[in-house]
């Protein structure tokens, strides 16, 4: 049995991608998401129970790697779906105060369940003393005392640990998602935003420019070798020069009809360091 996770990831990214670019609402783009990753998640289910593992080393990876991935982004998006079509209004201080006390929920959740558990802690300190018993079917220990979850999951398709680290990459997606909702300026926990180290870092070109740069890095895998999306690198820029971004996919698929260069700025910046370096010559 060969399943690749980069294989998988691009196939996810490449549906995330197809459906921003239909410019739907925020809700039908997550439903849609859920819908292809619960498939996806199913398909891989039933190649799993028909195929079983090579070795020891390959369950191990596919419970610890490939699998939370999956459900993960699916979980994430069916709470994005539930919290847009719950939202009481479009806009204004009501709206505002919607997505921060989500985000503050999130935060009290996961002081209370996640950051400090044991697992949690060996999970974010990449250990694998313990990946034998973690990530391998029927290893559940229930002297352990786990929660009542453990009893809801399906004992065949499940280490009870690969949900948890579904969960905790939910979270971290959902975290990004609502800093996305709430003003930057107004927000907190953008440190960036607010320290003084950086008050004077500010982008001076157009926002075009700007997601154009976002979307060639993205589309380069220049961050994290592609791992991160399009969302989360916009808000990495937001918060690092200090200026919000309207409708990033609607202005990138704008680009991509325009007259002239559609890469205008990259034209530029090309030339730009090229009449630099002349310079020193």
């Amino acid at each position: 049995m060969e399943i690749v996770l980069s294989k998988i990831l691009s196939q996810i990214r490449h549906q995330e991608d197809d459906l921003s670019s239909q410019m739907m609402r925020t809700a039908d783009e997550a439903y849609q998401m859920t819908l292809f990753l619960n498939e996806m998640l199913g398909s891989i289910k039933a190649k799993v129970l028909q195929d079983n593992f090579v070795d020891e080393q390959q369950e191990i990876d596919f419970f610890k790697n490939i699998k939370p991935q999956v459900l993960g982004k699916l979980i994430y998006y069916n709470k994005v779906f539930r919290i847009e079509t719950t939202c009481p209004v479009s806009n204004g201080k009501i709206h505002q105060s919607y997505y921060e006390n989500l985000l503050k929920t999130l935060k009290a959740e996961y002081k209370e369940s996640i950051c400090n558990e044991d697992f949690y802690r060996y999970y974010r300190a990449c250990r694998i003393d313990r990946d034998h018993i973690y990530f391998r079917l029927g290893q559940i220990n229930y002297h352990d005392g786990l929660k009542s979850g453990v009893f809801e999951i399906d004992l065949s398709f499940s280490t009870y640990y690969d949900n948890k680290i579904a969960h905790i990459i939910a979270n971290e997606l959902l975290y990004t998602y609502l800093l996305t909702k709430i003003n930057p300026e107004e927000n907190p926990d953008a440190i960036l935003i607010n320290g003084d180290a950086n008050k004077d870092i500010s982008w001076t070109n157009s926002q075009n420019a700007l997601i154009e740069l976002i979307y060639a890095l993205y589309a380069s895998n220049s961050i994290a070798h592609g791992k991160i999306g399009i969302r989360k690198l916009a808000l990495i820029f937001q918060v690092l020069f200090r200026t919000p971004l309207n409708d990033v996919h609607h202005s990138f698929h704008r680009m991509k009809t325009r007259a002239g260069s559609r890469t205008a700025f990259l034209d530029q910046l090309k030339m730009s360091l090229e009449e630099y370096m002349d310079k020193d010559l």
